[in-house]
């Protein structure tokens, strides 16, 4: 059997292609014939799993740069977000009120508007005032939420002193970290965020894992109760075999992490650089500088970006366009209607490890000629 047409996948924002050592731990996990126990039994079979469970949450805390005993692994970003604000309401009655900048991922602003809430605006570049943001914290705040980088345009956002402000007015903070995760060094133990959520399909792992990493210290109820799994943070059994192909994509991100954010700086610098020179074309975010390395964002003038998504897949470049937690939605992107920039046309290019520079020139050669196209059929 041929194998097909090499396609140019640059929608890792979405979701990353696994890592060498993900697949190749998954493969072994899944192909031994041995039974895989439940890791909370004391028999031979569950404490093999448990031993497997607990080397992953070592290799997670390394990556992470906290202690092991800090992570709770989840079926993903969107549980531990959940997690987080509804553990930090139900934490203190008195305290409900949360805040959160504008631009913060769906997940986020959904939790967050279930009870009384602050939402802060942002620039043009999609950053949002710690001043500000600090000054809608109130007496009865539970949560400030803050993401690391966005998820649509790649800003980064001012965390370390947001962090740093909270814990001295007693307030928590999360910290909405699975585009960061794998791509920039975290060191939440110097950061010192009381909850951080992590995803493991973003960062190379297998889908269906997470983590939320609580701060030593600090209890919050969880949000899935009937069980005493990970020491009663989070209840069911554990996903053995998606936390062991976790533990190892970070193992080799951990060795890898500069090379790989240097490789994606370099091909999303080839990105920009080929959209300041193309007709109707700019780059919406931060400048590079201050941007997550992996991710750009492109507006686009007079074209609508579902034609633009189309021609593209035709010519087998994978993109992505709009909000990014809906393909079906054609609703204005919320972070770029916050940035005060056109919502409705935009256009996400967003690298991994498993890119080079053949992907970028496709894509780059395939907007150029599909732009044109588009354009030359407009009256």
């Amino acid at each position: 059997m041929e194998d097909g047409p090499v396609r140019a996948y640059l929608d890792a924002a979405s979701t990353t292609p696994l890592l060498p050592a993900a697949r190749a731990a998954l493969l072994e996990w899944y192909g031994t014939a041995e039974v895989h126990g439940d890791p909370g039994r004391i028999h031979h079979d569950g404490m093999r799993s448990r031993v497997a469970v607990e080397d992953a949450r070592t290799l997670v805390a390394e990556l992470l740069g906290c202690s092991a005993r800090e992570v709770v692994f989840t079926s993903g970003a969107t549980e531990s977000i959940a997690a987080a604000t509804g553990g930090a309401r139900a934490r203190d009655p008195e305290r409900d009120h949360v805040v959160l900048a504008a631009v913060e991922h769906s997940a986020v602003r959904e939790w967050a508007e279930r009870g009384p809430c602050t939402v802060v605006g942002v620039d043009r570049t999609g950053r949002v005032d710690p001043d500000q943001l600090l000054d809608a914290v109130r007496p009865d705040t539970a949560l400030v939420h803050l993401q690391w980088g966005n998820h649509e345009v790649g800003t980064l956002q001012p965390v370390a002193p947001v962090v740093a402000a909270c814990r001295e007015r007693g307030v928590l903070v999360h910290v909405d970290a699975a585009q960061a995760a794998g791509r920039v060094p975290l060191g939440l133990r110097e950061l010192g965020a009381d909850l951080v959520s992590v995803s493991g399909h973003k960062l190379g792992g297998p889908t269906g894992t997470g983590v939320l990493a609580v701060r030593r210290g600090l209890r919050i109820p969880p949000l899935l109760v009937g069980g005493d799994q990970e020491r009663a943070r989070r209840a069911g059994l554990e996903h053995t075999a998606g936390i062991v192909g976790l533990g190892a994509a970070a193992a080799e991100l951990t060795r890898t992490l500069p090379a790989v954010e240097a490789r994606c700086r370099a091909l999303t610098d080839r990105v920009r650089a080929w959209a300041a020179g193309a007709e109707g074309v700019e780059v919406l975010g931060a400048p590079a500088d201050g941007s997550l390395p992996h991710l750009v964002c492109l507006g686009l003038a007079g074209v609508e970006p579902q034609p633009m998504l189309l021609g593209l897949d035709a010519l087998l470049v994978s993109v992505h366009s709009g909000s990014s937690c809906s393909s079906e939605s054609l609703e204005p992107s919320p972070v770029l209607e916050a940035m005060g920039v056109d919502a409705q046309r935009s256009l996400r290019v967003s690298v991994s490890w498993a890119n080079d520079d053949e992907d970028v020139e496709r894509f780059t050669s395939a907007a150029t000629r599909v732009l044109g196209e588009l354009r030359a059929l407009r009256p």
